[in-house]
């Protein structure tokens, strides 16, 4: 069998179903207004749930920077958003959506209009102003979803707040769109929310099997069904097919790469526009990266959410996920995974567009190695904007960590 077959063989086919549902929920949004719809912009780590029980569509521009980054357009836009007098330093996820919107930029035309923002700010603070930027640009209504850092544990104060702000937010739907909000279909909603995640779940432990199935590359690619439309069939429906795939290719010794001879694990944001070439280089070397704490992010949830109380338990399972607890809560998380994927290095991308994901990395590697002992790599890089990769660098400190591992494996 030649290379080119092979490869073909080992591709994993329920990605051409993702793209169907992907275009298909494009296509929604984007005609919304025909449909007598409304189009809500959220942030990837916002209660989405609320917004699915009101018939609203959600739309992600933190998605939307993926395809900008993946698509390797992210440097024009970026640039655009410099001359437009944003510094260079802030989150390219941020610069590239808001130089897209007055241009409908981007690798699907621009995002459609939204109807009203609703801003999570637990996975940072920059989306407060990136949300604040784009509410005054479309004069659109802009709720704000505070959630207090946890440091350790929620305190009976902070569940309160929170609390307080789900029956805020409920009231701001009802406000905006003109009709009371459904307690019965809140409940089926958050039902299939965690039945989807309870099934991503287990796509990502498919990996625990040595060969991986698949690796985090592919998960990178797949994740976007649990952020989009997390809290419907469509999910349920996807992953299910996805995870029989993901055992029928177990069965048959299918693998993510031809041969697997190191398990790596992966910290932060992808480098969308250096997905392939970075998977490829690895690969090179028998290694696959064959899990990573971003997708897995969307899972943390099922330690709090209770989906027979689904509303009250939002406020625990919206306010703990991994960008919002302490380094050492987050140091724990990846000790876990290395545990549990069985691998034996660890591969962090410094990223300069995401503050909160890449300030404690430093004290996570000191911590994983003072507990595992296992080696680790820091890549500098940007999640959209390549201007701030070198592939030679980071050639060269990929071949130098898989020399480390190699050694440490004779």
């Amino acid at each position: 069998m030649s290379e080119s077959q092979e490869k073909k063989d080992n591709r994993i086919k329920s990605v051409k179903r993702m793209k169907e549902i992907m275009t298909n929920y494009y296509i929604e949004a984007k005609t919304a207004a025909q449909n007598n719809k409304k189009v809500a912009w959220i942030t990837s780590g916002g209660p989405v749930e609320p917004l699915l029980v009101m018939d609203v569509i959600p739309v992600y521009p933190e998605n939307h920077g993926a395809m900008i980054g993946a698509s390797k357009m992210g440097v024009d836009l970026c640039q655009k958003a410099e001359e437009m007098g944003y510094c260079r330093d802030l989150c390219s996820y941020a610069r590239s959506d808001i130089a897209a919107a007055p241009i409908n930029g981007g690798p699907i035309g621009g995002l459609p209009k939204p109807d009203f923002l609703v801003c999570c700010n637990n996975i940072c603070g920059t989306v407060l102003k990136w949300y604040e930027v784009q509410a005054r640009y479309f004069n659109v209504p802009l709720f704000i979803f505070d959630t207090p850092f946890c440091h350790s544990e929620m305190t009976k104060e902070a569940r309160d707040y929170v609390g307080a702000q789900i029956l805020e937010y409920i009231s701001f739907l009802e406000e905006h769109c003109g009709k009371k909000f459904d307690y019965d279909k809140a409940s089926q909603v958050g039902k299939l929310s965690v039945a989807g995640q309870r099934l991503w779940q287990a796509v990502l432990d498919t990996a625990m099997h040595k060969p991986a199935p698949m690796s985090a590359f592919d998960a990178f690619f797949h994740l976007a069904l649990i952020v989009t439309l997390r809290g419907t069939q469509i999910v349920v429906d996807y992953y299910t097919e996805l995870l029989n795939e993901m055992k029928e290719r177990i069965a048959h010794g299918i693998s993510a790469i031809p041969n697997e001879k190191y398990r790596l694990l992966w910290d932060n944001l992808p480098v969308w526009y250096k997905t392939k070439w970075l998977s490829d280089t690895f690969a090179s070397h028998d290694a696959c990266l064959v899990a990573d704490t971003y997708t897995t992010a969307w899972c943390r949830q099922l330690d709090y959410l209770d989906e027979n109380d689904f509303l009250k338990s939002m406020i625990e399972g919206y306010t703990a996920i991994y960008l919002n607890i302490s380094v050492e809560q987050m140091a724990k998380a990846v000790i876990g995974m290395i545990d549990k994927y069985d691998v034996d290095g660890l591969v962090m991308h410094s990223n300069r567009s995401c503050k909160p994901y890449s300030l404690g990395q430093y004290d996570i590697q000191r911590i994983v190695q003072k507990e595992r002992g296992i080696p680790s790599l820091i890549i500098e890089a940007d999640m959209v904007d390549e201007r701030n990769f070198s592939e030679a660098q980071v050639l060269t400190r990929i071949e130098a960590f898989m020399e480390i591992i190699k050694d440490k494996k004779r």
